[in-house]
């Protein structure tokens, strides 16, 4: 009997999981019409009769749908319809900073087509209607999504301590996996199968390549859940192209970085952002200077030795954030609560008011917009001693912003940086370039933070297991 209900129960869940994009599509779809449809009342009531040729009737709603793109555009970018995946707080977060830019780009188009500039009041009014149904929605769809869809139950197979720390950052979002048992590579393939086939997915984590492999082909036959922490070898193949002129499938990776047609379209990119952000930027570039020298009269911009593509050498740009002398005993890496940052440094850090300068970097040729942030000799020295691999994210130019930088934390380790920057270089696309400048914004508004979630190190995972089946 308690077979056959485990059965069942496992069916149930199967099915649950088939419908869980339809849920999020819907949801999706409701938000938008809501949002779209507070607009659509703005535009009649305050705007478009105040036209010199008012539109008909398809002339409002072709504004209405450019209205409606513009947003779904957004929230795309920012992940504002990722209910589910991403914190509440981080969907709320996504959602505002959507309606903040899609109201700011309407206002603008509204000012065009009325050939004035448009009243304020109502987007503003518009703006606020639109939060509260953001707060509304979150909450709600958050309730019955964790309702339908509560944490995964999981289980890790490990090859090296390496796994404890991975462990404990999916431990910050306890709302979505549950990580119930803990199984060491060494104890062979059949008992592995054997404890996985309990749960909803399976994490492997640093095992042999053999024993990997199995595991793999295993659970696709099973159809179950699985996640990988990827290799460096992993990644390169990710941007791997097909060959096929043969009828045996081929994978090429051509392994120089990327081709003349990316550097010319990345280099036009970081030209046009410059022109455009420095024309915007002065004005807090000019008082970030008067603030570092009115704290302590010292010098406004500190240079620094850093490495870009090909591991050439150049001076990157930034307002001094620490104080004169802040390393008198050679390179020492900053960390948080550093007392040697400045208080006029601490808030252009929180900000990254900092990096400013770097835009003459980037107009010199010598970074770019979006890359690897670049480090230090010494540093890098020190990195290749524990893996040689991370001269790879060399390939390209630094960066001024990148996808460790709107993925990561403040103390993501260096090799975890390493690979979301190979994951970048390897899936580079002009489009992935502006998503991460948005990502930016986001975090400079909304800096990640972690959860104060429960910790749980590998050995406690039993521990949660026994209290499950008590329960």
């Amino acid at each position: 009997m308690q077979k056959v209900r485990e059965e069942k129960q496992e069916t149930a869940v199967h099915h649950r999981e088939q419908y869980k994009r339809m849920v999020q599509f819907f949801s999706a779809v409701i938000l938008l019409g809501l949002l779209t449809l507070q607009f659509a009342n703005i535009w009649y009531t305050y705007y478009s009769d105040r036209m010199v040729l008012p539109f008909y009737r398809r002339g409002n709603w072709v504004v209405i749908a450019i209205y409606a793109a513009v947003l779904f555009l957004f929230f795309q970018v920012y992940g504002g319809f990722k209910i589910g995946y991403l914190r509440r707080t981080d969907v709320l977060f996504s959602q505002i900073l959507s309606i903040l830019g899609s109201n700011v780009i309407t206002y603008l188009q509204i000012s065009l087509i009325l050939r004035d500039f448009a009243l304020v009041p109502p987007i503003l009014l518009l703006t606020a209607v639109e939060l509260v149904i953001l707060l509304c929605w979150t909450f709600l769809s958050g309730k019955i999504y964790f309702m339908l869809y509560p944490p995964r139950r999981l289980a890790i197979v490990y090859g090296s301590p390496a796994a404890a720390a991975l462990v404990m950052k999916m431990s910050y979002r306890v709302d979505k996996y549950m990580i119930c048992e803990s199984v060491s590579a060494e104890q062979g393939f059949a008992t592995i199968v054997e404890k996985i086939q309990q749960y909803d997915g399976v994490i492997i984590c640093d095992i042999p390549a053999q024993l990997r492999n199995d595991l793999l082909k295993h659970c696709f036959d099973v159809q179950q859940r699985t996640y990988i922490v990827p290799k460096i070898s992993d990644i390169i193949l990710r941007g791997a192209d097909e060959i096929r002129l043969f009828d045996t499938p081929l994978l090429l990776c051509r392994n120089y970085g990327l081709t003349f047609e990316q550097r010319l379209m990345k280099r036009a990119f970081d030209l046009l952002f410059c022109f455009v952000v420095l024309i915007f930027a002065s004005p807090i570039m000019l008082g970030c200077a008067l603030a570092v020298k009115l704290c302590d009269g010292g010098p406004v911009i500190y240079k620094q030795r850093r490495l870009t593509q090909g591991g050439k050498e150049f001076d990157v740009y930034k307002f001094r954030s620490m104080i004169i002398n802040a390393e008198p005993n050679g390179a020492q890496v900053c960390c948080d609560n550093d007392q040697r940052v400045t208080p006029v440094g601490r808030f252009m850090r929180k900000c990254r008011l900092d990096e400013l300068p770097q835009l003459l970097n980037i107009l010199r040729g010598d970074m770019s917009v979006v890359g690897p942030r670049p480090e230090r000799p010494e540093l890098c020295e020190e990195y290749e001693r524990q893996f040689p691999e991370f001269r790879f994210r060399l390939h390209v130019k630094a960066g001024l912003t990148g996808y460790a930088q709107v993925t990561g934390v403040y103390d993501t380790t260096p090799y975890d940086k390493l690979k979301m920057d190979l994951m970048y270089i390897e899936n580079y696309s002009l489009l992935k370039d502006i998503q991460i400048v948005l990502m930016t914004l986001k975090t400079t508004m909304f800096p990640i933070q972690k959860s104060n979630a429960e910790l749980l190190h590998p050995e406690q995972i039993g521990e949660r297991k026994t209290r499950e089946e008590n329960e």
